[in-house]
């Protein structure tokens, strides 16, 4: 199974966060992801270089406890990719 690690020390703010996804969740777009729930929601789905529609992941989240003192929308970021049957979180 692919393992993707997003690492809470990278961003201290949600523009920042967008940031991350972008650089570990992505490859070989010529476009910046838009900078919204939804499209972090299309990212967790897959599609985008990293890993396919519909393809089984684990998603890490490294340092995650700074993200959840730093981060208002932390909760349902956590919603989204709990939601998202492809992909299996792991706070760190």
């Amino acid at each position: 199974m692919l393992t993707i690690k997003i690492n809470g020390n990278n961003f201290s703010n949600l523009v920042e966060f967008y940031d991350e996804v972008e650089r570990k969740m992505t490859k070989g777009l010529d476009w910046k992801i838009g900078r919204n729930l939804n499209a972090f929601n299309d990212v967790l789905r897959g599609g985008f270089g990293v890993h396919d529609c519909d393809e089984d992941y684990k998603l890490i989240w490294v340092n995650s406890q700074k993200s959840k003192s730093e981060l208002i929308e932390f909760p349902t970021i956590i919603e989204m990719i709990n939601e998202n049957e492809n992909a299996k979180l792991e706070l760190k």
